[in-house]
């Protein structure tokens, strides 16, 4: 089965590296223009390359902006819109690990996480659904972790922020539905992303960092971490016309690690 995006405009955030990174370019290699948004433009610059080698004749765009802000949340929609079109394919993607002991966690912490991860995504939800609407097709993933479904201790304020994202990708799920806008959510595990590369640097192993992924690896059914391109793989079938009957449901894609379905 062939999965396309001919005419179709992506708006993907933490675009530029890791998960986003992979879905932008499949995205792209299956005809869609699309546009990442992260903060750092020198990579953003080396995802846009990537992206006109992937579908060179689209518009596709790099746009630098904090997404923990509203203002740089309607800024870069903006540019998207501008420069690619109005989005068709909306993914929330932005956030990093953030885990530590409840009692250690500020208001700040939990204020800044809660940006990133969930009003980040409210934010671009209600920015992108009036035109998905207005169409009848339309397409929002949600990219959040096990922790939404099955929090373990020291898991906040990570664990929340995405059990709120699961929330919100079910009842949006539901209101939007009869408008042909379809919401999901995938539920990543351990698959070897940039922020596994640095946190193998900042622990300062003595190991290789294959051989520190495979050790980590075994701790999951399937006997590996997973990459980023099989999370992209599933996030192109859910935007995909290929998944016309699938919205509300929160796809885990974590070699069995998660401990409910």
């Amino acid at each position: 089965m062939e999965l396309r995006l001919d005419g179709r405009t992506a708006l993907i955030t933490g675009g530029s590296r890791g998960l986003g990174r992979a879905m932008a370019e499949t995205f792209a290699a299956a005809g869609a223009a699309v546009a990442v948004v992260a903060r750092d433009q020198a990579v953003l610059d080396d995802t846009l390359g990537a992206l006109r080698a992937a579908n060179p004749g689209a518009a596709h765009a790099a746009i630098s902006a904090d997404v923990r802000r509203a203002d740089e949340v309607a800024r870069a929609h903006t540019e998207a819109v501008e420069a690619c079109g109005p989005i068709d394919i909306l993914v929330n993607n932005s956030g990093t690990s953030n885990a530590k002991p409840f009692l250690d966690i500020d208001d700040d912490d939990w204020q800044d996480d809660l940006n990133l991860k969930l009003f980040s995504a409210v934010r671009l939800c209600r920015l992108c659904i009036p035109h998905m609407r207005d169409q009848r097709w339309g397409r929002i993933i949600n990219s959040l972790n096990v922790g939404a479904k099955a929090a373990s201790a020291q898991t906040c304020p990570t664990s929340a922020s995405r059990a709120a994202g699961l929330a919100m990708t079910k009842a949006l799920a539901s209101e939007f539905a009869p408008d042909g806008v379809l919401v999901n959510a995938l539920i990543t595990g351990l698959l070897v992303t940039h922020q596994w590369q640095t946190r193998w640097e900042r622990e300062g192993h003595d190991t290789a960092f294959e051989d520190y992924t495979a050790a980590i690896g075994n701790r999951i059914p399937v006997g590996r971490m997973g990459d980023a391109q099989e999370f992209a793989n599933l996030a192109l079938f859910l935007a995909s016309d290929a998944a016309s009957y699938v919205t509300g449901t929160a796809i885990n894609i974590d070699g069995g690690l998660s401990p409910v379905v």
